[in-house]
């Protein structure tokens, strides 16, 4: 019997939203939205001033290209177990990510940092959420092993 509702998760590329993607990834039955929000580089009060509808479209590009990036270092592309929907929103992250997971069935997955100061997009998620927020840990790595982990990719895990 498959389970109510989707499952809505926060990817940015961080080893946290990493985490928390393959976590949500878990939630069998369940349709997988990975949102990747974003926002002008200079914010959206200057870009409201001075529009430029050719670098909006280059920003949106780029974050598409991360958000399948994120796809590729998690599991080596589209896990095909389960039930993908790729968002690109321009929007703030916490709201477009409350916005996505309206519904009490929901379940909203995000990544955390360990030692995160501006927790910004959890602290909004937590107060504004209208279903179950799951927060999922970054893995505890040494600096420098976490610096050759940001290089490697999926084919260096693979068995050969």
């Amino acid at each position: 019997m498959a389970a109510a509702g989707q499952v809505v998760v926060g990817v940015s590329g961080s080893l946290a939203s990493l985490a928390a993607l393959r976590t949500a990834a878990r939630s069998s039955g369940r349709v997988l939205v990975a949102v990747l929000a974003w926002e002008p580089p200079e914010g959206e009060v200057l870009h409201a001033r001075n529009p430029d509808s050719a670098w909006a479209a280059r920003c949106a590009r780029e974050a598409a290209a991360r958000l399948d990036r994120a796809f590729e270092e998690a599991f080596g592309g589209t896990p095909s177990e389960v039930t993908v929907v790729r968002r690109v929103v321009r929007a703030r992250p916490g709201r477009a990510l409350c916005r996505l997971a309206a519904h009490p069935d929901d379940l909203l997955v995000i990544g955390a940092r360990a030692r995160a100061r501006r927790a910004v997009v959890r602290r909004q998620v937590s107060a504004h959420a209208r279903c179950p927020v799951l927060t999922v840990p970054a893995p505890a790595f040494a600096r420098r092993e976490r610096r050759a982990l940001r290089r490697a990719t999926a084919r260096d895990f693979a068995a050969g």
